[in-house]
């Protein structure tokens, strides 16, 4: 426990789903951290809110604060990371870039107007809050940057191939593309800004699940189509991504994915408090 006693974060998009967790586990940890996103009290059709992570988060004795702002507005985003270090005394050593916006809809007529929203918040937010949080970090000689990224990244190429869902409920493929594209660019973005920070101390990193989450916004968009062999453990997810935010700083650049990078470390996968082994490891646990 508290492996991550006197660090300070920022974790976006923390109001519930991964970010929610991933800033609990970074409390739980001994971390002070900073959440964000735009919703402060309740969403009007999602479960969760800022107010709720914060009352989690410090239910472990760490300096949790909320921020409200909106990752699509570059007035609004430019807000963050001057909040974290006046908050932390100018001090930060963790970015989690999770915020995402993900609109799901045929291609042929998906809307400039998405298309802009989905690239603002996915690449160009990440990119400002790394050029942003980056000197703070170089100054101390250390830093972890994480961005949250997905496996329809990576979907493969040609006319041939099928657009039919994996499950009866999902969207196609080619209906993620516009998403898949943006993580795509934050992919490549990666690897740009782990090259440009080499040798500086600051690492920076994706993780992506390699299965499904049961987020409440998957739930809400495919309910339980998902089975439990292509569903993974928030807690999974949650431990992949808490990995890059301890890594060395031989750990720059990679594209990682959740599951892989767990076997590839001999991870035991953790409880969201952090204190004992999660009973369903990879996997959903039959008692959730």
């Amino acid at each position: 426990m508290e492996r991550l006693k006197g660090r300070t974060a920022v974790v976006t998009g923390a109001s519930r789903g991964i970010g929610a967790a991933v800033a609990e586990r970074l409390a739980a940890e001994g971390a002070a951290v900073l959440v964000v996103a735009r919703t402060v009290d309740r969403h009007a059709h999602l479960e969760g809110s800022l107010n709720l992570t914060v009352e989690k988060c410090r239910s472990y004795g760490s300096d949790v604060f909320a921020l409200a702002a909106d990752l699509s507005d570059e007035t609004s985003r430019a807000t963050i990371v001057p909040a974290a270090l006046e908050r932390f005394d100018g001090h930060l050593d963790i970015l989690v870039n999770n915020a995402a916006a993900a609109v799901y809809q045929p291609l042929m007529s998906y809307p400039l107007k998405r298309r802009r929203i989905t690239f603002e918040v996915n690449v160009h937010a990440p990119a400002d809050l790394i050029q942003a949080a980056a000197p703070a970090m170089i100054d101390r000689g250390e830093g972890w940057i994480v961005n949250l990224s997905s496996a329809t990244a990576r979907y493969g190429e040609g006319v041939a191939i099928s657009d039919q869902p994996l499950r009866e409920g999902m969207p196609g493929p080619s209906d993620m593309g516009v998403y898949g594209a943006s993580k795509a660019a934050l992919n490549r973005l990666t690897v740009a800004f782990a090259q440009s920070l080499a040798g500086t101390g600051v690492r920076v990193n994706t993780v992506a699940p390699r299965s499904g989450v049961a987020t409440e916004g998957t739930l809400a968009l495919i309910g339980d189509s998902l089975g439990p062999d292509r569903t993974e453990s928030m807690e999974a997810m949650v431990e992949g991504t808490l990995a890059l935010c301890d890594c060395g700083p031989e750990r720059s650049g990679g594209i990682h994915y959740s599951l892989d990078l767990l076997e590839e470390l001999g991870a035991t996968v953790m409880t969201l408090d952090g204190s004992r082994p999660y009973p369903g490891g990879f996997r959903v646990s039959s008692s959730d």
